[in-house]
């Protein structure tokens, strides 16, 4: 009996030390878990929080079109276009006036317009071939006086003869030079009377109208045109591009210099 007792005593002994045993292991085991997880947790928290900061860096690129909406202030393409075509110009409209009415021997200018390079070809494409003497050429070929620097803006004018006769003559707006002159070969007899009629009523010259609207604004003259009014006043019609890059237009009484109309675009 002594030694069956003490026998089981032993094994009880033993078990228990066993199951505290893995209880220790248990408990071990689950102290090493718990800090892989809170090292795991913290690492994927710190990528985490890192990738919310890269996110709203990313959304505050530019869009791929790199567009922005206009400002109130911003000009329009009128307004571009006319401060581009003056910014290139070198030669003034009174100096254009001479040049032209000395490109044709006797003549006076009726019309004057100062164009880009671009409409100016246009303009002159339209025309009969150009030649020296203002007079179209015999074989069809041009015969500029001068050449016009690659893209420069031309001053385009129409001078009359003593007969009434056109002459359209182009002017280079940066050098002064004459390109070329060519007389309207499209002209009736009346057309030529009418012409002749206008020049003597006009007491106003054009350099007169030109400084009867720049006395209304400062600006750059653009633009010069005989011609009748709707009341059938004969005029001076004048265009003057002020600072900001608008055009007014002025009607000049053709007779006495007076300002009869005047209207600005503000495009």
């Amino acid at each position: 009996m002594t030694r069956d007792s003490h026998a089981k005593n032993t094994g009880f002994l033993r078990a228990h030390r066993l199951r505290a045993a893995g209880v220790a292991c248990v408990a071990l085991s689950a102290a090493l878990l718990t800090g892989c997880g809170q090292d795991s947790g913290t690492s994927t928290t710190t990528k985490t929080s890192e990738a919310a900061r890269a996110v709203p860096e990313a959304t505050t690129s530019p869009s791929p079109s790199g567009s922005e909406s206009a400002s109130p202030g911003q000009m329009t393409e009128d307004q571009q276009e006319r401060k581009d075509l003056i910014s290139a110009t070198k030669v003034t409209y009174d100096k254009a006036v001479t040049t032209a009415e000395g490109a044709v021997k006797g003549s006076k200018l009726i019309e004057l317009e100062l164009k880009s390079a671009e409409d100016a070809a246009d303009d002159e494409s339209a025309s009969p071939s150009p030649s020296p003497t203002g007079s179209p050429s015999p074989t069809g070929s041009p015969s500029p006086t001068g050449s016009a620097m690659a893209g420069s803006p031309q001053w385009v004018a129409t001078v009359a003869a003593k007969t009434g006769a056109k002459h359209k003559v182009h002017i280079d707006a940066v050098s002064g030079k004459v390109i070329s002159s060519a007389e309207d070969a499209d002209q009736s007899t009346s057309d030529k009377a009418k012409t002749v009629k206008r020049m003597t009523e006009a007491k106003q010259t054009p350099q007169d109208a030109a400084k009867a609207a720049l006395a209304k604004k400062k600006g750059t003259v653009t633009s010069l045109d005989l011609d009748d009014n709707d009341q059938g006043t004969l005029i001076w019609k004048t265009d003057v591009v002020t600072k900001d890059w608008k055009k007014t237009t002025f009607d000049i009484d053709a007779s006495n210099g007076s300002v009869v109309h005047q209207e600005t675009d503000n495009d």
